[in-house]
């Protein structure tokens, strides 16, 4: 069967909205989005960027043991989730903590995996937001397949797929996208490219004219969008989600960002790449863009400027608390959750850990 591929094609360049400047940039076929939208986007980015900023905190605090933070990319973490409905799912990746707790899960139970505590500190079932992932794209595979299930049982679900453009270099990115399209399911594989794998760059990472254009193999409609502009992610990736909750199969979003910070705290970027190249992105802050443009269209006042950095400061605030708080270690725990069932192994090993510590509290 022979099928149409020029609806596949990303755009030559990202879809941009409003530009660094803040001002309005018409763009065929993408639409500004509604005001509200927009006034409700900024006050999750100055909620994000505190969340980032309060998580760096305690890391030196001893209270994370790492952070990879997402400074500068606020405008993917709001967006991904601002687009999705409530019965949708979010598979994010060990950068997405930000966008955890746009999607409502608590920001504690959102680092107490970072902390060192617990698998995951939240429930993925009641949150619908899937365990974040540490290895790269082997939450890909998950992610289509719980869309392929809700296909399956007729269920209107979409999942949202986060990677960055190191895990387009993993073979679980390309199986999962080869399924998603095989059998259709509505699942948006979102790349945040912040130009950096650890220390490898892009162009260490491939040859193609952008990530987006590796959709093009797998028959997966691809875009490129302004990953720093709030509007057109919100545009971009909402137009997606509709079409793969239509029936339309997989979709694959590209945002061109930068990653300002180091990749985590144990990381030091001054080994490959240079406060020059960092510099130009300063600019091209999402929230600057963003706040600059609402100021404009009299979306932004004072008021409301200060109302949204006190929400904020409320966030980080139960963030301190949370963390600094002492967790009581069970042992039972580590035995618990790894079977539905524990086995006979599973009990003797639980009992021999009992039986040393009670040896412990003798002594």
């Amino acid at each position: 069967m022979t099928r149409d591929a020029a609806h596949l094609l990303p755009s030559t360049e990202p879809v941009t909205l409003i530009d660094s400047d803040g001002h309005p940039v018409p763009h065929v076929g993408h639409d500004m989005p509604d005001p509200q939208a927009l006034v409700s986007a900024y006050a999750a980015l100055i909620a994000a960027r505190r969340f980032n900023d309060q998580a760096n905190a305690l890391v030196r605090q001893g209270r994370l043991a790492v952070y990879p933070s997402s400074h500068g990319q606020e405008a993917c973490q709001v967006a991904c989730v601002q687009v999705l409905g409530d019965g949708d799912w979010l598979f994010p990746t060990y950068r997405d903590s930000a966008a955890i707790v746009a999607r409502g899960v608590d920001p504690v139970e959102a680092l107490t995996l970072l902390r060192g505590d617990w698998h995951s500190g939240y429930d993925p079932q009641t949150t619908n937001v899937a365990p974040q992932a540490t290895p790269l794209a082997t939450h890909l595979l998950h992610a289509v397949g719980v869309a392929h299930a809700a296909r399956l049982r007729g269920e209107p679900t979409v999942v949202m797929a986060l990677c960055g453009d190191g895990a387009t270099s993993e073979g679980d990115f390309h199986e999962a996208l080869n399924f998603a399209a095989v059998f259709r399911t509505p699942v948006v594989f979102f790349i945040q490219n912040n130009e950096y794998a650890i220390s490898v760059p892009l162009a260490r990472q491939t040859a193609a004219p952008s990530l987006a254009h590796k959709g093009i193999g797998y028959g997966v409609p691809s875009e490129r969008v302004d990953g720093n502009d709030v509007a057109a992610l919100l545009t971009v990736l909402g137009d997606a989600v509709s079409r793969a909750r239509a029936g339309e199969g997989p979709q694959l979003i590209e945002a061109h960002t930068y990653r300002v910070q180091a990749h985590t705290n144990a990381d030091d970027p001054r080994r490959y790449r240079s406060e020059d190249e960092v510099t130009p992105w300063l600019s091209r802050d999402p929230i600057t863009r963003l706040s600059d443009y609402l100021a404009e269209q009299g979306l932004l006042d004072d008021e409301r400027v200060a109302a949204c950095a006190a929400d904020a400061e409320q966030l980080a605030e139960r963030m301190r608390a949370g963390l600094n708080a002492e967790t009581a270690a069970d042992y039972r725990d580590l035995f618990a959750h790894v079977y539905a069932v524990p086995t006979s192994q599973l009990r003797e090993q639980q009992a021999l850990v009992a039986d040393e510590l009670s040896r412990e509290e003798v002594r």
